[in-house]
This record gives structure tokens, C-alpha cells and sequence, in this order.
């Protein structure tokens, strides 16, 4: 049961996510197994702690709790903060909002509250249309800048589609060619000096990869994790209520499928999201 100021959710769909392929290869902040791994999760209100005053049995709802510590949400059943969780936008079906809390904040902090996109500034996002590059690239358009994205040919106009302003097949190009770049997401890793080549003096890169550190010291980026936000997912619900971004779902697995969806992920294959249905 929840404990003080918690909630307990039954979970409708999880969002599976790079931090969970690679926590269960190396352990990552969870350290040493056994754990369950899982961060992004909708669903509805089963039970509320003392002191919640946010949400009711019933409720739907979608967030990231814990993030980085477990929160096992591959499970039945998830307990969080529940100041954790937004309402799920009614628009959304539960695929597409178990898909948004943690790609959509790291999209957003990014962004907006790292970076600071500003209205026609330029902003390079490689792997566009991923997991993160696919909220990237709107949430970017909607602060008013002018978009590059990165992905291979056959995923060009599903990216041009989403708001990107220009496409560059990774496969075939590289950044040699970009200059005056005023924000560089590196949602890949191991793109930091290439990505900080393209920057005009005052650019700046942002990496979501913790093994990216040193090589943002070295050129003066911004190495950045993302963190549970109730007001960034209010802000991403009031997004996708009013239509102005889309959450891609590629693929939908059964829970007890979960491999099988951490190895699609680890192929680099899928556009937007891979969500588990409990």
C-alpha cells in the first residue's frame, strides 16, 4: 500500500526506455541486482496515502517516479510520489502517454530549462526520430526554433512531419558540413566533439548520456539527467491536450515480452516509443 503522500497505480502501460536496457546490463544507478527495472509508467489510481491531495481512486495518470531509483514499474503495480504523476490527457490512450513522462521531461529540461531555446535559434537533434528525438524536435518547434534532425532516409518525412526543418541522413552525412548551431541534443553517446564542432561561439551542447562527462568538460557542455517534475508533466500534458505534440508508439509488447522489447530498442530500429502492456 502507499505510504504518506504517495499513490499506488495500476499500471495500463510502461514505457521502455535506453536507461532500462543499459541498467540491466551494467546496473547503472541501482547498482547491483536483483531489481526491477522501469521508470515510465500511466495507468489509474488504486489507492492513495495520507496526505495526497492531488488525485482520487480512479484517476488516470502518468509519470516517471524515483527516477534514478528504482520504481520497478515493470510490475502489476507501481507506488510513487504522487507528486510524481500528472493526469493522463484524455486524448492520449495509455500506450501513448506510458511513453511520454520520461522521454518527454528529457526532452523538456533539455530544452527549455537547460538550454533555454529561444524563438529562431537553430537546434541540431541526432537520432530524431527516437524515443527523446521525436518530443525533441516538437518541443523545440513550438519554442520557435528552426530544427536539424538526424536519422536514416526512410524515417526523413515521419521526422519533417513531427516540425523538423531539415533532415541529415546519419548513415550517409555528418555534421562537417553544420555551422553556427546555437543547441546540440546529444541523445546519442559518443557524439560530443563532432556535435560541438557545429556550435556558433556562444552554442551550447547538452548530453543526456552519463558516459558523455569528460567529454563535455572538454568542450564546455552541459551533461544533464533527467528528474521527476510534476510541473514539466503538467506542461507536457497541456502539450498533448491541446495537440501540439504527438507521442509515437512503434511497437507495443506484452510485459512478459520485456526482452524481446529490450532487444528491439538496443537495434536502433524503432521510431518514437516501445511500450509494455501488464
Amino acid at each position: 500500500m502507499p505510504g504518506p503522500t504517495e499513490i499506488l497505480v495500476e499500471t495500463r502501460a510502461v514505457g521502455v526506455n535506453p536507461a532500462d536496457w543499459k541498467t540491466r546490463a551494467s546496473g547503472g544507478w541501482l547498482g547491483a541486482p536483483p531489481f526491477t527495472l522501469g521508470w515510465e509508467v500511466a495507468g489509474l489510481v488504486a489507492a492513495t496515502g495520507p496526505g495526497v491531495t492531488r488525485f482520487a481512486v480512479g484517476d488516470e495518470v502518468f509519470g516517471m517516479p524515483w527516477f534514478p531509483q528504482e520504481a520497478a514499474a515493470y510490475a502489476q503495480y507501481v507506488t510513487g510520489p504522487a507528486r510524481h504523476f500528472a493526469s493522463k490527457p484524455p486524448g492520449l490512450t495509455f500506450e501513448e502517454a506510458g511513453g511520454l513522462a520520461l522521454a518527454g521531461l528529457t526532452a523538456l529540461q533539455a530544452l527549455v530549462e537547460t538550454a533555454a531555446v529561444l524563438p529562431g535559434q537553430c537546434v541540431l537533434i541526432p537520432a530524431a526520430a527516437g524515443g527523446v528525438g521525436h518530443l525533441a524536435v516538437q518541443l523545440a518547434k513550438l519554442r520557435g526554433a528552426y530544427v536539424i534532425g538526424t536519422a536514416s532516409a526512410a524515417k526523413h518525412d515521419l521526422v519533417l512531419s513531427l516540425g523538423a526543418d531539415e533532415m541529415l541522413d546519419h548513415h550517409t552525412e555528418d555534421y562537417s558540413a553544420l555551422k553556427d548551431i546555437d543547441v546540440a541534443v546529444a541523445t546519442v553517446p559518443g557524439q560530443i566533439a563532432e556535435l560541438a564542432a557545429t556550435l556558433r561561439p556562444e552554442g551550447v551542447v547538452v548530453a543526456l548520456n552519463n558516459k558523455d562527462a569528460r567529454a563535455v568538460v572538454d568542450v564546455e557542455g552541459v551533461l544533464m539527467l533527467v528528474e521527476p517534475d510534476r510541473a514539466g508533466l503538467d506542461v507536457l500534458a497541456g502539450h498533448a491536450l491541446e495537440g501540439e505534440i504527438r507521442v509515437l508508439v512503434d511497437r507495443v509488447f506484452p510485459l512478459a515480452e520485456a526482452a524481446a522489447a529490450h532487444e528491439s530498442g538496443e537495434s536502433g530500429h524503432i521510431s518514437g516509443k516501445l511500450v509494455l502492456r501488464p
